[in-house]
């Protein structure tokens, strides 16, 4: 087991991550989501042992391990840069750091079999690096970090520098890795869509604070609060004032809808209606939609959706359509909106009321 406690790290002056308390239970993949700059690699770094924290105690099953070395811990790391020996045999690569802590030669051709066997490689084995391609040779970076046995793999952004078609292919397999090898893992990335895939825990992050940490599925559903939500959400979640009066949801514009259902028990006053692009239509889908009269600012055809960038009396959302739709900029379209989709957040940006469809989803 991995703790974290009170972890913090200051660099001149300036927080990068604030005080942290974090457990991560042995055989859990556990994803940090949060944008660049956000804190995930800092994070990871402390973990490791990379860097000592300003403040705080890094405990691996009960043992304070904060001022350990690197080289002392049972660690691998892997980047979106993944390096591989390019002179040496995918063999020799995953072999390296057996060879380096002085491992029997039975011991060690056991173990890159083993491995090799479980990262598809094993036909690769003789070939050089530069002769794999791409998901190969990361396949090979994360063999030579698994081989060693580690009880903590950190993966920053692995899958970053591949192609779309790699990217899916190594997000397929790296689960199936992670079970088999039954070691803590930690895969940072800026892409929700990627942290649900990966399932186990997501931990988001914001300008060097975890906003929330919890099974992916219920951080997606219900976050702790706007911050949260925007963090797991691509593009960000839409925004836009709201007033609960007796029964009647007022939003932004003066657009009404009945209070019905979950928003019926809550407090009358000023919330912030949150909802995800994709839940905005270009068609009334159900009879309690609500409508809302928008100017095009960009439309962004991507093969089968259409990105529609949109202003809604001042506030910016972005919608994620499907079909092509050419809509010129300046233009007014009319979408629509189930109440069911729509989150509150309060004063405080605190979590007032999730979307009803998340008890279900």
């Amino acid at each position: 087991m991995l703790e974290l406690r009170d972890i913090s790290k200051t660099v001149y002056g300036r927080p990068h991550i604030h005080p942290t308390d974090l457990t991560l239970e042995p055989g859990t993949m556990n994803v940090l989501l949060g944008p660049t700059l956000s804190g995930k690699t800092t994070l990871m770094r402390l973990m490791a042992g990379l860097d000592r924290p300003s403040t705080g105690r890094v405990i691996v099953n009960g043992e304070d391990v904060t001022g350990a070395r690197v080289q002392d811990r049972k660690v691998a790391m892997v980047y979106q840069q993944f390096i591989n020996y390019p002179a040496m045999s995918v063999y020799d690569n995953i072999a390296s750091p057996l060879r380096l802590m002085g491992r029997s030669r039975d011991e060690i051709d056991r173990a890159v079999r083993e491995t090799a066997e479980m990262l598809r490689l094993t036909p690769q084995l003789e070939r050089k690096p530069l002769e794999l391609s791409g998901g190969q040779q990361q396949r090979c970076a994360l063999a030579r970090a698994l081989v060693k046995g580690a009880a903590l793999v950190l993966l920053d952004e692995p899958l970053a520098n591949l192609d779309y078609k790699l990217r899916e292919e190594l997000r397929a397999e790296i689960p199936r890795i992670f079970r088999e090898s039954g070691a803590i893992f930690v895969y940072a990335t800026t892409e929700p869509e990627e942290a649900l895939l990966l399932g186990g825990n997501t931990a988001t992050l914001w300008e060097g604070r975890v906003t929330q940490f919890g099974p992916a599925p219920q951080v997606y559903r219900q976050p702790a609060d706007a911050t949260t939500a925007r963090v797991y959400s691509d593009p960000p979640m839409n925004f836009t004032p709201c007033r609960k009066a007796g029964h009647r949801l007022i939003f932004g514009t003066g657009v009404q809808a009945p209070a019905e259902g979950g928003f019926a028990a809550l407090p009358d006053g000023d919330y912030s209606a949150g909802f995800r692009p994709n839940h905005l239509r270009l068609n009334a889908h159900s009879g309690d939609a609500v409508e809302f009269r928008c100017t095009v600012g960009v439309s962004e055809i991507t093969g089968s959706e259409t990105f529609l960038h949109l202003d809604h009396g001042g506030d910016r959302w972005v919608a994620l359509v499907h079909g092509i739709h050419h809509l010129h900029p300046g233009s007014e379209v009319t979408l629509w909106l189930d109440p069911a989709h729509v989150y509150l957040f309060g004063a405080d940006g605190a979590l007032a009321l999730p979307a009803s469809y998340a008890e279900a989803a």
